[in-house]
């Protein structure tokens, strides 16, 4: 979780902060999991399928992303792919936009994120997905028992939202979007509910995809700390009793903690997922991992079958990145104006001869 978030920080560091924060989930009525499932069988019936389409989603999202600029020219991205213990797999993205692209007024906001129910005479097919997949709840008073209201007073979400004539830049790193009171309503889960319950969306990328995906404008860097410190917590974990009924011991009881495991807990689409090796997440550019250490004490990748005396012995065996750093700094005054940081911009590490090559084309 450390080494991933810090590559992260460094793509901030280098572009600036994340401009919008995306999260995709997978719909397991998507005609591609349907029209390959036998008759009377669903999609929990072939999370295999589930897993393998949901995969290629990622990926056209990503191309229309980064090759086609629906949201605008895109600096740099970051993906992460969570699996629930009861539901469906889903993606959280980041994006840094280029400067130019970058959302700076309440105008621009209306232009890429609506939070609204659209027209219905005038664009049905939105309108049915907006209602399907882009509501929230109902929770709170009409629905206590919801899980994000459940032990609390209200939404944890903040749901309803208060209506608003305009988009404004709200107290935390997200806006408040503009929610008209234009009477639109819609019978959702046994209740009629207005645009104070929309999630926020994208037209384009809803009508693509056909399934959740939340789209909000971010400037801040929690949200790269929450990426990560809430995919990568931990795998999660079950407490499991294995045991014979009325067994007990030579006294006459039982011992019901020695009688109960934890396991790790692993749904079938994040088994599939890792069987066909998917990524699991994944940022671009590509951020080199320097080693910093102090003299003689960096590390050495060993096999546990060698002997210690051959593994010193080793032609090299003393140089790292750093030591390399030092000594092409020492050998050629030009790159004596480069930090360490940026040296991978413009040199490459041959980790065979342990040494720092010139590149041919300069890196971002």
């Amino acid at each position: 979780m450390r080494f991933r978030y810090m590559d992260v920080m460094a793509l901030v560091r280098k572009f600036e902060k994340p401009d919008i924060f995306l999260t995709m989930t997978c719909n397991p009525n998507w005609d591609e999991i349907k029209n390959e499932l036998y008759p009377g069988q669903c999609a929990q019936d072939h999370l295999d399928l589930v897993a393998r389409v949901f995969r290629a989603k990622l990926e056209v999202l990503k191309k229309r992303l980064m090759e086609n600029d629906i949201l605008g020219k895109v600096h740099a991205y970051v993906y992460v792919v969570e699996f629930q213990k009861r539901g469906l797999p889903h993606a959280h993205w980041l994006l840094i936009m280029k400067r130019k692209y970058k959302i700076r007024c309440p105008e621009q906001y209306d232009l890429l994120i609506y939070a609204e129910l659209p027209n219905k005479k005038k664009y049905p097919e939105l309108y049915k997905m907006v209602t399907k997949h882009m509501m929230h709840g109902p929770c709170g008073m009409l629905n206590p028992s919801c899980p994000c209201t459940k032990g609390r007073t209200s939404c944890k979400n903040r749901y309803p939202r208060p209506f608003c004539d305009s988009t404004s830049q709200g107290k935390d790193s997200y806006p408040v979007y503009r929610r008209r009171d234009d009477g639109r309503k819609e019978m959702i889960r046994g209740h009629t509910l207005d645009n104070q319950w929309v999630v926020p969306y994208n037209s384009y990328l809803l009508r693509t995809f056909n399934c959740h995906i939340n789209v909000e404008a971010c400037n801040n860097i929690k949200s790269v700390k929450y990426l990560f410190k809430y995919i990568y917590k931990g795998h999660g974990r079950a407490s499991v009793a294995v045991r014979e009924a009325g067994k007990k011991d030579d006294k006459g009881n039982v011992d019901e903690i020695t009688q109960y495991r934890e396991a790790r807990w692993v749904t079938p689409p994040e088994a599939m997922w890792r069987i066909y090796n998917f990524d699991l997440s994944k940022n671009h550019p590509l951020v080199q991992q320097l080693q910093l250490h102090l003299q003689d004490m960096h590390m050495v990748i060993m096999n546990k079958r060698d002997k210690v005396e051959r593994v010193i012995k080793r032609p090299r065996v003393k140089e790292s990145m750093l030591t390399a750093y030092f000594d092409y700094n020492r050998i050629h005054p030009e790159a004596r104006g480069i930090l360490y940081r940026d040296f991978p911009k413009h040199f490459t590490w041959n980790s065979t001869d342990k040494v720092w090559q010139p590149r041919k084309n300069v890196a971002y």
